[in-house]
């Protein structure tokens, strides 16, 4: 885990800002990149002098536009029967695509309309895609880009908060790892339990 990080970090140097717009441009396209390992070593890095917060998350957040435009004109552009063809094919299946995520995407986007463009980007395995069906039903580009910002932007600030949090307490972090984790561990069982009885409670009253 330890050289992992180092890794992440020395890339992150090497590259800079530009090297956070083009991963989140990559995240946020169609080719999966999880936008966790871009924007909290970058944010890491400016908690401690090497890079600046706000150029991190303005690059994070434009290379999320990037992304999502490319997916909006892709769509717009090829029509919605060529790109369900396209994610039928088997190199789709390399980039965890499939015609049931983008038909979840699609439904999606047909229940909460213009607004999904900005929820679903705070939602892991919609946030990718949904700028597809948004293509698909020719969005108006001003409102769509708008959405995306903002959603994009909330889920930015998120991963930089963390980030920077990180960079702030690793001391402390570093010496309480297994206490931590074991206490993620524990709460994360803890709310699926309650979740799972309120579910079975649900059921047994309907």
């Amino acid at each position: 885990m330890e050289s992992l990080i180092n890794l992440l970090l020395e890339f992150t140097r090497d590259t800079g800002y530009w090297g956070v717009f083009f991963l989140m441009t990559v995240e946020s396209s169609f080719i999966p990149f999880p936008s966790e390992l871009v924007v909290p070593p970058a944010a890491y890095l400016a908690q401690q002098g090497e890079m600046n917060i706000y150029f991190v998350l303005g690059s994070a957040l434009a290379g999320s536009l990037a992304g999502a435009l490319i997916n909006y004109y892709l769509a717009l552009f090829l029509g919605k029967p060529l790109v369900y063809r396209l994610v039928n094919k088997r190199f789709a299946k390399y980039l965890l695509l499939s015609e049931a995520k983008l038909h979840r995407a699609e439904q999606f986007f047909i229940r909460n309309g213009r607004l999904s463009t900005f929820v679903g980007r705070l939602i892991p395995g919609v946030r990718q895609l949904i700028s597809l069906p948004a293509g698909f039903v020719q969005m108006p580009i001003v409102p769509f880009i708008l959405y995306t910002l903002l959603g994009a932007g909330i889920w930015t600030i998120f991963l930089g908060f963390k980030g920077y949090l990180i960079g702030m307490y690793k001391d402390f972090l570093i010496v309480n790892f297994y206490g931590l984790l074991l206490g993620v561990i524990f709460a994360t069982v803890f709310v699926y339990a309650i979740f799972s009885y309120v579910k079975k409670s649900r059921n047994k009253v309907g």
